[in-house]
């Protein structure tokens, strides 16, 4: 297993090679998902249960808010799986929940869930509902707050209908981004999600300030990772953002603060990680959105695939279903220089499945 630098150099994350990381699970919902067909991200009607899923796998390898591990229609089984996989096979040494506005709590004991009282965010046709700056200022004093006894922190993302939020944000902050965004189908819906974002976007006034845009059109998780970034630069905290296009949009959003306040930072200790499956998306462009950023970014994509796996369900993210979440591209990044092999991480997941 390996991966690929997809921009900046190979030197950060060579560095990390073998020390110890602190997994944050960002867990929230946006009431977006629940627009018919927008999402894959979980079980039809049931995607608000998605993070608090993804939460209980994640730490217990269990679910316990629902009978069975959340499959997409087509199957697909949550990338809860590979993150948890990696975990077993060579442990973080803390996993810690950052509750950014789940609908179900998850039924977890001992560890860390951070509770910053955010209500899940609304559907951004009517106007997401959120508080911008209430909640980018919570996750900047939680940054500047947050230690660590290990080496660096990955932060994650769990919530369905994100890619939908991520694109609204990044086009009303004024970005190129016409078929850069990733989706959780194969053949992505874009009708629907051109749609859901042109009519999220006829809410903002040509007057609204950043904050103003990010209240109506984006998501809690967006907003709160993009100020605990900032923050936690007081602490010289080395981050992983996992995730794709909405972990991008993270950084577009710091960037557009940046830009407001005529402020700088310096990115160095900072890098985005993915999969292959979205470094690879013909229907997406990572690379073209992080080239818009003022600063400079280090950005690798595992190489890991399921072409060592019979599993069917498996073999459709290599046909382009899912493609990302719960931080599992960072994950496979984070086994590919802790000396994982791709085979034993495949077994690892296929023995979730009762193979």
């Amino acid at each position: 297993m390996n991966f690929e630098t997809i921009l900046g150099s190979v030197d950060f994350l060579e560095f990390l090679r073998g020390k110890k990381a602190t997994f944050l699970l960002s867990a929230s919902v946006t009431k977006t998902c629940e627009i018919p067909n927008i999402s894959q991200a979980g079980i039809p009607g049931k995607l608000y249960l998605t993070p608090t899923l993804d939460v209980e796998f994640l730490c217990t390898k269990e679910v316990r808010s629902l009978q069975d591990i959340a499959k997409t229609p087509k199957g697909v089984p949550t990338p809860a799986l590979i993150t948890r996989a990696i975990h077993e096979l060579n442990p973080f040494s803390n996993i810690e929940i950052l509750d950014l506005g789940m609908e179900v709590i998850p039924k977890i004991n001992y560890f860390k869930v951070h509770d910053f009282d955010i209500k899940a965010s609304e559907n951004i046709v009517n106007g997401a509902n959120i508080n911008a700056f209430e909640i980018f200022q919570k996750g900047l004093e939680f940054g500047q707050n947050y230690k660590t006894n290990d080496d660096y922190v990955i932060i994650a993302e769990s919530i369905p209908a994100g890619t939908t939020t991520a694109n609204a944000t990044v086009k009303a902050l004024g970005y190129e981004c016409e078929g850069y965004f990733s989706s959780s189908f194969k053949n992505s819906p874009n009708d629907i999600k051109n749609e859901t974002i042109n009519k999220a976007l006829e809410n903002i006034d040509k007057n609204d300030d950043i904050f103003e845009k990010l209240s109506k059109v984006s998501d809690n998780m967006i907003i709160f990772c993009a100020g605990f970034i900032l923050g936690s630069r007081v602490n010289n905290i080395k981050i992983i953002l996992a995730g794709g296009t909405q972990m991008a949009s993270v950084l577009l959003v710091i960037n557009s603060i940046l830009r407001s306040m005529e402020g700088e930072i310096d990115s160095s200790n900072i890098a985005l990680c993915t999969t292959k499956w979205i470094n690879k998306d013909k229907n997406s462009n990572i690379k073209a959105l992080l080239e818009q950023l003022d600063f400079p970014i280090n950005a690798y994509a595992s190489d890991f695939d399921f072409a060592e796996s019979f599993h069917p369900a498996l073999k459709l993210y290599d046909e382009g279903e899912a493609k990302e979440g719960v931080g599992c591209g960072a994950a496979l990044c984070f086994a590919s220089i802790n000396g994982l092999k791709k085979l034993e991480v495949t077994k690892k997941i296929e023995s979730f499945l009762g193979v």
